[in-house]
Parts: C-alpha cells; structure tokens; sequence
C-alpha cells in the first residue's frame, strides 16, 4: 500500500555548514572552468564551452563526494562514453525523438558496462543527441572538448576543494592504507568482513551504485559501536568519567608539563584557568610533535631535542596555551556513553573532556571506557 510518507523527504536532514560547502564547491569548480578552460557560451570552432550536464556533475562531485558514481573514473570515462554515444547516434539517427531516446539509452547500457555509471552522462548523451550543428561541426571530437576537459577540470578542482574543507575526494579504497599508513585501516571500519563478503552484500541488495564497499564497512563499524555502547545501558559521562584531575594553568611551562607526564603516566593534561574554566587539553602526541620540530633542526633523536627544548624553554618560553588542542570533542555530564563512545574510537583523541557551564568537572579516558564497557559485559542480561 502506498504511504504518503513517501512522497516526503527520503534525504537525512544536512548541517547548514555541508549545505554552503557543497554549493561553493560547485559555483568554485564551474567558475574555474568556464574563467580559464571553457566558455559560457557554445563556441563551434574550438569547442570550448559549457554544456548543462556539468552542473548535474557538480551535485554530485561536491555534494556527495562519496558516491560511487561521483568517483573520477564514474565521472571522466562515464561523460565521454556517453558523449561518444551520444554522437554516433546524432550521425546516425534522423529523428530526433528516436534519437535522443536511443542516444540516452545506450549511453546508460555503455556507462554501465564500463563501470562507469554517471546520471550526468545521460543528460551529456541526450545534448548531443539535441546538437546536431554543434555534432556536424565537432564530430567526435565533442567528447574530448568541452565533455572530456570540462570533466576533468570539475574533478580536479573537486579533489583540491575536497581536501581544503576536509572531505576525502576521491573515496579511500577498501585495502588501501589508513590515516596512520597501515593496511588495517581506521580501527571504527574493521567490520571483520573481507571486501569480497561487502560487495555481496550490496550486490544482493542492489545497492552497488549508491555505496561504495569502504563506505559500507565504515557504517557497519558504527553501528557495531553503537550496539556495543547501548549494551552499557543508559550510562552518561559522568557515570565513568575521572573526576580527581591533575592540570595545568596556561602559562605552564614545558618542564613542568613533561614532568606531569612522565610522573602520572597520563596521555592527556586538561588546561584550565581560574574557576576550573576550560582552556584545551595537552596529549602527548603535542609533545611529540614539538619535540620532532624541535629533532628535525637540530638532526638529533627526540630524547636529547626534548630536553635541548625544555632547556631553550628558560630563555624563550613555550607554554602549555601554545601547545594545548583547543578544538577536539567535548561532553556534559548528561551525553551518553553511546556518544561518548565514538569520539574516540578513530584514535585521534585518547580523552574526552566533560564541561559544566565551560568548567571542567571530569574527563572520560580510553581506560575508563574500557572499564565501563568491561562491566557492563559481565552484568547478567535481563529476564
């Protein structure tokens, strides 16, 4: 039975931030274009000019980068066969409604058959099919320019855009190296499924060209923490955090930091001001990168560049406000462990501090997750 639930939105609800992002990718990406590679009016001679499809690409390209059928190899071979396609049938084919009918439904049958499905090079294959003046002037050579070229530039600034506002365009292949060069991959992604097992899952679902297999096991990851966090029951941050705190002011100088580290064996070291107000937390991985700075002048190890910065300290101070993460994940008292959960999970923080008002009153560490969901796994299950 039809529900008209359906006919409202199917899209999850989007940040007003991704929103911006994605529309100025695309007004970035066909600005480029059409400043410096092709023009915004049809140009027979070179051929050098902007055709509609590309702005069907840019949804794609910078709206959701991590489709699969927004991939170069989707965008750039799918646009050109289509384009090709689309040409063979304008030479060929007379009427135009046959015409542009067949031109669009080889185009989809090809695109498919080489892997590199594109909705675009649809509307690439019915243009073509829609120019005969622009096909009898260019011939085959429309796939090349403005299609093949304008594709290229619109991936090209697509990758450059996505790296500037921290998206990964192109998407992370299954087996390739993670974020810190291993071949295990991001530790919320290992699903324990091999990549052959997830694309048997979205081939039986059908689900290929909307979803990429790394994309899967990022999803069955999360939703496998998140299953492991809800069996901690309705426990909140401040159920398992520390609260018995050791910080440091930020004029902290580093000998004093160093020494906190190595005397209490900690991996992170809130700062707070007057009031317990929360300033950022220190890890040891600041400490590190300084320490490596401070190596790599000086082409020592980072035992004797540590101390040569501590010493250099006495002369022109470095102070925990200069080396403190200020912009890592935060809690209240009140998040539950479910969210607290995954913010450490990628492994790019070892302690997520817990604000009241902007004042510290604890911090939930790797340890003290280890321990709550350890407890919570011995607890008896509910009748």
């Amino acid at each position: 039975m039809l529900h008209f639930r359906s006919f409202g939105p199917a899209v999850a609800r989007s940040s007003l931030r991704e929103a911006l992002r994605a529309g100025l990718g695309a007004f970035v990406g066909l600005g480029l274009a059409g400043l410096f590679v092709l023009a915004p009016r049809v140009d027979l001679t070179l051929g050098l000019y902007l055709v509609a499809p590309f702005g069907a690409s840019s949804v794609l390209l910078f709206a959701v980068p991590n489709s699969p059928l927004a991939q170069p190899w989707s965008a750039i071979v799918g646009n050109v066969v289509a384009a090709l396609v689309g040409v063979a049938v304008c030479l060929t084919v007379p009427d135009p409604v046959l015409r542009i009918a067949l031109a669009v439904g080889l185009a989809i049958a090809a695109t498919i058959l080489c892997r590199a499905l594109h909705p675009p090079a649809g509307a690439v294959a019915m243009t073509a099919a829609m120019s005969p003046e622009a096909v009898r002037e260019l011939g085959f050579l429309f796939a090349i320019v403005p299609i093949g070229l304008g594709t290229v530039v619109l991936v090209a600034v697509a990758i450059v855009y996505g790296r500037l506002t921290g998206r990964h365009y192109p998407f992370r292949h299954f087996d390739e190296a993670g974020a810190r060069k291993s071949r295990d991959g991001e530790p919320v992604d290992r699903s324990g499924l091999t990549e052959a097992e997830l694309t048997e899952i979205l081939e039986r679902y059908r689900q290929s060209f909307n979803l990429g297999v790394e994309d899967l096991a990022r999803l069955i990851g999360a939703a496998e923490l998140r299953v492991a966090a809800h069996r901690a029951g309705p426990t909140t941050a401040a159920d398992v955090m520390s609260r018995n705190l050791v910080t440091v002011a930020p004029d902290a100088g580093l000998a004093e930091i160093a020494d906190l580290f190595r005397r209490h064996r900690f991996t992170a070291l809130p700062v707070v001001g007057a009031e317990n107000r929360f300033f950022g937390v220190i890890f040891q991985l600041h400490l590190i990168d300084r320490a490596r700075a401070d190596a790599l002048r000086l082409d020592r190890g980072f035992g004797p560049a540590m101390r040569r910065l501590i010493e250099r300290d006495r002369d022109r101070p470095v102070r925990a406000a200069d080396i403190m993460g200020v912009a890592g994940p935060r809690a209240v008292p009140e998040t539950p462990l479910a969210a607290v959960l995954p913010m450490m999970a990628d492994g790019a923080v070892d302690a997520v501090p817990v604000l009241d008002r902007g004042r510290l009153v604890g911090i939930v560490t790797r340890t003290d997750l280890v321990a709550a969901l350890a407890r919570s796994s011995l607890e008896p299950a509910p009748d």
